[in-house]
């Protein structure tokens, strides 16, 4: 019998991909690179590798290709990274436990007193067999709309309701890339989705990378993007009163800088009046500034949100998973722990056990799970007396 190097293919491959998905190593830095594009996959939509696995194992069964030594070595390679994918799938199933845990722990358990709505069903036929796919019907989405002067990297998306919402809430997202790639169609967009479902109006936005400028060009456009909304968000069905500001790497960095720094005209050249303060921050997987073991820098760049905390500060809402391997979980420690002593508002932080960068690219158990914390928060920052518990601190 000839050797199986199709069964041998996949199974290395997967096995490979699932080892970074599940062991995750952080240290050094090129290896925590290879490990977040190898693993971030599977470890979101584990469910496929599992398929994959069996399949290709039957398929090598049923040709007679798993009667040499090694075909026998094969399989039992492809029967770890079963078990290994297993591990990745449990991790997520249990975020919800973990979002719930900090929803109590920083809202206070009365919360779910002002957050009065029924379980919501995951969507497991997308979790498990179309993880990519996002569209929904009663979701519309408006294509690139120009909100400031830099061609395509000035240009926004917005979600909303087919049936035109009134006065809806306002979710601003900015994606990820380290400011040098990324675009506004990529992550997150389950969170979109399922707001405008729910009657928000959700805007999802490029801006300048680098080369074409560097701090504060990022942020400027992130400001302009506040003010377009409050000029014309109404006539999209929104209400300007009420804006979220989200983001997913350095899109969280450039979130978390909007929400502190309100009406800061160095921020703002040649639209200084306008109002670009915010309701509430939704930070996911962000880099807040460098890190280095229990050690942040002495005196934080203008570019680190550290430079800009005040006891001021917005309601907070940050998620970071604990593989993370390019944004570290210490560093998101570090900095709820810094906001928190400094701000008198709510600051929510949910830890994703095994949860890596990037992981709001699919509908996946962890991310419908932070999802649902967001959905929570919000509706409290909405809806609650904005007296801030003492379990918040």
């Amino acid at each position: 019998m000839d050797m199986p190097y199709g069964y041998m293919a996949t199974t290395a491959f997967l096995a490979w991909c699932t080892f970074f998905a599940v062991v995750a190593p952080r240290r050094p830095r090129p290896l925590a690179t290879v490990s977040f594009w190898s693993g971030m996959v599977l470890n979101e939509a584990p469910f496929l590798g599992m398929f994959a696995i069996v399949a290709s194992t039957a398929l090598a069964a049923a040709q007679g290709d798993l009667d040499s030594p090694t075909s026998k070595v094969t399989a039992a390679v492809a029967l770890a990274t079963f078990l290994g994918l297993l591990v990745s799938a449990w991790r997520g199933l249990w975020t919800d436990q973990a979002v719930l845990r900090s929803l109590d722990q920083g809202l206070g358990t009365g919360w779910r007193d002002h957050v009065q709505k029924p379980p919501r069903r995951r969507p497991w036929a997308r979790i498990l067999l179309l993880p990519g796919s996002m569209r929904q019907r009663d979701v519309e989405r408006i294509p690139n709309i120009r909100y400031g002067d830099a061609g395509r990297r000035n240009l926004l998306d917005i979600y909303r309701r087919r049936d035109t919402p009134q006065n809806g809430p306002v979710l601003i997202y900015f994606h990820g890339g380290g400011y040098t790639g990324g675009a506004k169609s990529r992550e997150a967009r389950p969170l979109l989705y399922r707001l405008a479902g729910q009657g928000w109006v959700c805007i999802s936005a490029n801006y300048r990378l680098r080369p074409q400028t560097a701090f504060p060009g990022h942020q400027i456009d992130a400001k302009k993007v506040i003010t377009w909304v409050r000029e014309h968000g109404h006539e999209y069905g929104a209400d300007p009163s009420r804006l979220f500001v989200a983001g997913s790497s350095a899109g969280s960095n450039l979130a978390a800088l909007c929400a502190l720094t309100p009406n800061d005209p160095t921020f703002q050249p040649g639209f200084e009046q306008a109002d670009t303060s915010v309701t509430a921050a939704i930070c996911l997987y962000g880099y807040y500034g460098r890190f280095f073991g229990d050690e942040p820098d002495a005196t934080p760049s203008p570019y680190q949100p550290y430079a800009y905390l005040n006891p001021g500060a917005p309601p907070f809402f940050i998620a970071h998973g604990t593989k993370d391997a390019l944004a570290t979980v210490e560093g998101a420690r570090h900095f709820v722990d810094r906001l928190r002593a400094v701000s008198d508002s709510t600051v929510v932080y949910a830890e994703l056990s095994g949860g890596q960068h990037a992981f709001d690219l699919f509908h996946s158990p962890r991310f419908e799970a932070v999802v649902d914390g967001v959905e929570a928060f919000a509706t409290w920052v909405l809806t609650a007396p904005q007296n801030t518990p003492d379990s918040t601190r």
